[in-house]
């Protein structure tokens, strides 16, 4: 018996050491960055982890201010101050709360020491595998459902993943997986497998947007920061394209969501399904007809670009009628004014309950100009030292940010805020320019 206490004391007291060491505490963010695909609850949990382990080294760990994450913190202000003018304070509230992370995360920087390269790449490594794991459940799960049902749907998009965290969310992850296993000059099995794991759940998701800026991104890694014979990058790029091509076109799922706007059913919400549910017969809203008409039927449904586009509109509609250019509405407090709108279009209730889907929008119209500027602000930083340590990781991040954040109001949910500030925070802990990819292995 006393044999059993002395281990699990030696067990705690190794645990306690690892905690106390740089090493243990980062490795912390790479459970936190795993934890995003389950709820809420276990994302805070592992967050709360972390910064409990940071704060072992407060002590003997000089605090060192690092110019970067004043953004963040920045930007975390704006959303206070935002409580001063707010129009639904316990909106805003429960928003300041879900986006402490733009606070504390950066501020625990502050009194970590300096990193190393090989640390950072077993973050990423950790997390790159928890995705491709995560993966491997949703296709069996979708295989099995399959078997049972012979519903090929199953395989695609929102019926592939939980509505929570949803196939845009998971499509973001699993990418940013994705190109931490292309970027490695030698794979071994179990990373070949991870890869092609992901490659075939990215292509079910079939995320229009994040689809398309992945084979961008993909083509420019093999067209600049490949060190492989020119020949083979002709080659990698080519069957890249080509199986971009032939699942465009001759898979009918991937066809509908990019070749035919007015069959983009499944983009983004679910109205559509239900009303098939009922029987009722359902008018697609064109482009032209989101941005000009006033009146809707409750059966009128709105693909893709066309959501956007209204949404583009009804923001500026907002906005006019209500003179909030400078302070908007406040953090989340801007939804009773987009349900007042579908109510006044007529629209079917459940457009009322959608965010601007654009985190430039969201940030404008409840933070105002200044939120505004700096999240523009924190985004270009990002770009430009990504692309000063020519990091290629870093690159595909901050390109993949920038572009998500005209088809998503990425930081209207806690998954999208803990994402996106961890991985600032480790991009741009450290800035010196290198002459090659650091994570290259």
């Amino acid at each position: 018996m006393n044999l059993t206490i002395k281990h699990f004391q030696n067990i705690l007291l190794k645990s306690k050491e690892v905690l106390k060491s740089t090493e243990g505490s980062l490795c912390l963010l790479a459970i936190v960055l795993s934890t995003l695909p389950l709820g809420n609850i276990y994302v805070s949990i592992a967050t709360i982890l972390f910064l409990a382990s940071t704060f072992f080294t407060l002590n003997k760990n000089q605090f060192k201010a690092k110019k970067y994450f004043y953004i963040p913190i920045a930007f975390f202000l704006v959303m206070t101050l935002s409580l001063l003018w707010s129009v639904n304070i316990q909106s805003s509230l429960s928003g300041l709360q879900k986006s402490l992370s733009f606070f504390v995360i950066p501020f625990v920087f502050f009194v970590v020491p300096k990193f190393n390269k090989e640390l950072l790449k077993n973050i990423f490594k950790i997390f790159s595998f928890s995705m491709s794991i995560y993966a491997f459940y949703y296709l069996v799960k979708a295989f099995v459902g399959f078997v049972n049902t012979e519903d090929f749907s199953l395989f695609f998009y929102n019926s592939l993943v939980p509505i929570d965290p949803g196939a845009v969310y998971m499509s973001v992850f699993a990418s940013f997986a994705l190109f931490y296993f292309i970027q490695l000059s030698h794979k071994n099995i179990f990373e070949i497998a991870a890869l092609s794991i992901l490659t075939v759940f990215l292509f079910l998701l079939s995320s229009k947007s994040i689809m398309t800026v992945d084979f961008i991104i993909i083509i420019c890694y093999y067209a600049f920061f490949a060190e492989i014979p020119s020949s083979t990058k002709t080659l990698t790029i080519f069957m890249v394209s080509v199986f971009l091509f032939f699942s465009i076109f001759f898979v009918k799922e991937v066809k509908e969501r990019f070749m035919i706007e007015y069959e983009t059913a499944f983009v983004d919400n679910t109205l559509e399904n239900s009303l098939e549910k009922a029987n009722v017969k359902v008018h697609n809203v064109s482009i032209s007809e989101a941005w000009n008409d006033t009146k809707f039927n409750k059966t009128d449904f709105f693909p893709g670009t066309a959501l956007r586009i209204y949404q583009i509109r009804i923001f500026k509609e907002i906005m006019l009628e209500n003179n909030k250019f400078l302070t908007g509405f406040g953090l989340e407090a801007s939804q009773e004014q987009i349900r007042r709108k579908a109510l006044a279009n007529n629209l079917h209730q459940d457009y009322g309950e959608y965010n601007f889907h654009n985190q430039y929008l969201q940030a404008f119209a409840e933070l105002g100009i200044l939120g505004l500027i700096v999240l523009v602000w924190m985004l270009f930083v990002n770009i430009i030292n990504a692309l000063r340590n020519k990091d290629f990781l870093h690159i595909a991040f901050a390109i993949t940010m920038i572009m998500l954040f005209l088809s998503e109001s990425f930081f209207c949910r806690q998954r999208g805020i803990v994402f996106f500030i961890v991985l600032f925070c480790l991009f741009n802990a450290t800035t010196t320019k290198i002459n090659k990819n650091p994570l290259r292995s």
